[in-house]
């Protein structure tokens, strides 16, 4: 079975994302550019609250529901970075809130969420995909938002790759992580609209090469992540597929021996902390051709001590 024919993308409109991007940037941080060299430029969304993008797009959506879908609370599911961003949103708007979490999630991550208020709700990896597709936020009294599938989470997170074009004039790549694909959809959708010439590479880890393969057999492929980009472990959303099927130029697979030690490498030269999945970009470089002026995406700093320790070790 192909992929669907183009004519069935919707990527999201600009005015969308700008319009998303307005309603979150009171409450988020236009995050910095910071240069490693003339041509590569680190996009630190590492920095925002709750030490991801996800905030960015989570505020989008938030403040876009009614009073009365406010006032049932906010539920989402996510491997850690979502579920800390909508308890950051629920309790910066007095909102209740629940996250469904991958039980194995990191102890740090778990510590995120309960930290603004929110509830966690812990089950296994595969019962959380099951949860997922069989929509069991139906049957949950708060208001689901959607961590990856969203169209307005996707539209918020597009708030980057605007940043992105006035902040790097001469951009002409740029690379971002890959899990259920709302950030690159979001940054794609943006940047193409404004300057379609943009290379737009999507970065996977080889323990958990989800989209990449789900493309490659034109379906979605659920497959078991053996990886410590714990962040990129969503399971594949059909719609999804299609938008990065059509916005997405170029994909890397990273060798998942290869984060450790670019975790370790990254902090030591450019003093910045990045999470498995937040180092993906950067850990692509080395199998991208030189030359083109870059902008890598990182994506989050939700690292364990210990594992930054074991990294800086390697």
């Amino acid at each position: 079975m192909g992929m669907p024919v183009a004519s069935q993308i919707v990527v999201v409109p600009i005015e969308r994302v700008r319009a998303a991007a307005e309603r979150a940037r009171p409450h988020v941080q236009r995050t910095l550019l910071l240069p490693l060299d003339e041509r590569i430029h680190l996009k630190l969304e590492c920095l925002q609250p709750t030490g991801s993008f996800k905030v960015r797009g989570f505020f989008a959506r938030a403040l876009q529901l009614s009073d009365e879908e406010r006032a049932r609370g906010l539920l989402t599911v996510s491997a850690g970075n979502a579920a800390a961003a909508c308890s950051y949103v629920a309790h910066q708007l007095g909102l209740r809130c629940r996250v469904v979490m991958y039980e194995e999630a990191p102890e740090l991550k778990k510590d995120n969420v309960r930290r603004w208020g929110a509830v966690p709700i812990f089950l296994s990896h595969d019962a959380v995909h099951r949860w997922l597709q069989e929509r069991g936020w139906e049957s949950e009294p708060e208001t689901f938002i959607h961590p990856f599938a969203d169209p307005e989470v996707m539209a918020g997170h597009g708030g980057a790759g605007l940043e992105l074009i006035e902040q790097l004039p001469r951009l002409e790549r740029v690379v971002v992580p890959v899990g259920g694909g709302g950030l690159i959809g979001g940054i794609a959708s943006a940047v193409k609209a404004i300057r379609p010439s943009v290379r737009v590479v999507g970065v996977q880890s080889s323990g958990y090469p989800s989209m990449t393969q789900s493309l490659a057999a034109g379906r979605p492929l659920d497959l078991e992540p053996k990886t410590i980009a714990d962040g990129t472990t969503a399971p594949v959303d059909e719609t999804n597929l299609r938008l990065l099927a059509e916005v997405v130029d170029e994909w890397i697979t990273v060798p998942e021996e290869r984060l450790k030690p670019k975790i370790g490498e990254l902090a030591a030269r450019a003093k910045v902390v990045a999470e498995g999945a937040g180092v993906l970009g950067y850990a692509a470089l080395e199998q991208l051709e030189a030359g083109p002026q870059t902008a890598v995406v990182v994506s989050g700093g939700n690292l364990a001590p210990a594992l930054l320790a074991e990294c800086l070790a390697s």
